[in-house]
């Protein structure tokens, strides 16, 4: 914490270009408490499980007595990224990770079991990925939030996944503070886009271009969508089941995006997502 008395504390919010003070004086009747938290606990599809680092680590921290705890699931397909992201948040006041999901079915599931107040959400995933993920859970919960997380800052998912309804974008180059930011700034009803990506978005929509644009605009948000599948080795049957819609459906989803994109196989597709970052190179291999 900033502070270490719980009399003088005050909750900072640090933003990018300036500070914002949450006061809560003892004049307003808000009391607190000390509590202990256990480190050494993770969470993984609803149980609690022991992290295995050895000793737990316990900590000291004061919270306001009969305040929320924001619900925090964490997903990515990156077993390291994951259980990275949960650590750093673990010990952070306010914020409780309840659970690790690796792919956009696991985060459903979990879901469905478990109430959920903020997702980060890793955008390139195998099977259904971070785009599909993020429209099927806020059509079904829209009182989520969701966060979404790149490796990138490129400009071709940012748009997509805020027209999805997430609320915030952040890069895997972001700093913690920004996160704990950016999770604050969602349960509160706003959005938080990292600096990188707003002066993208902002360049797109005043009808700029930008440098090394991917050929991937040219598609639909469901082209998109059947493309990253199709390239992450999914069968048409299961492309349709996650989607919702028909094999002959994905089958023209899949013409067309050859047509727009120029290329005659899966192969070529394949190839030209690795170029443009939309698939790791090995999971090409």
């Amino acid at each position: 914490m900033l502070f270490h008395s719980p009399v003088l504390a005050s909750l900072v919010s640090l933003c990018t270009d300036r500070i914002v003070w949450y006061v809560a004086p003892r004049l307003c009747g808000i009391t607190f408490t000390r509590s202990v938290s256990s480190s050494g606990e993770n969470y993984k599809n609803g149980k609690r499980l022991q992290a295995g680092l050895g000793s737990a680590k316990r900590n000291v921290v004061y919270s306001v007595v009969g305040a929320k705890l924001t619900k925090v699931l964490v997903v990515d397909d990156h077993d390291l990224v994951r259980m990275g992201i949960s650590r750093m948040l673990a010990d952070v006041d306010g914020i409780e990770v309840i659970g690790e999901a690796s792919s956009g079915e696991e985060a459903l599931d979990f879901c469905r079991q478990t109430e959920v107040d903020v997702i980060l959400m890793d955008v390139k995933m195998p099977g259904m990925g971070g785009l599909e993920a993020t429209r099927k859970l806020l059509h079904r919960w829209p009182q989520m939030k969701v966060i979404a997380v790149s490796a990138l800052d490129d400009d071709l998912f940012p748009g997509r996944m805020l027209k999805a309804g997430a609320w915030g974008y952040l890069t895997k180059g972001t700093q913690l503070k920004e996160m704990i930011v950016a999770i604050r700034t969602v349960v509160a009803g706003k959005m938080h886009i990292t600096r990188d990506v707003a002066v993208k978005l902002a360049v797109r929509n005043m009808g700029g271009k930008l440098a090394n644009a991917s050929p991937f605009d040219k598609l639909s948000e469901r082209e998109l969508q059947a493309a990253v599948m199709i390239v992450n080795g999914m069968k048409v049957a299961e492309i349709a089941n996650t989607m919702s819609v028909s094999s002959k459906t994905v089958n023209s989803y899949r013409y067309r995006i050859f047509a727009k994109l120029d290329i005659q196989s899966d192969v070529e597709l394949a190839l030209l997502a690795v170029k443009h970052q939309l698939l790791d190179p090995e999971a090409a291999l």
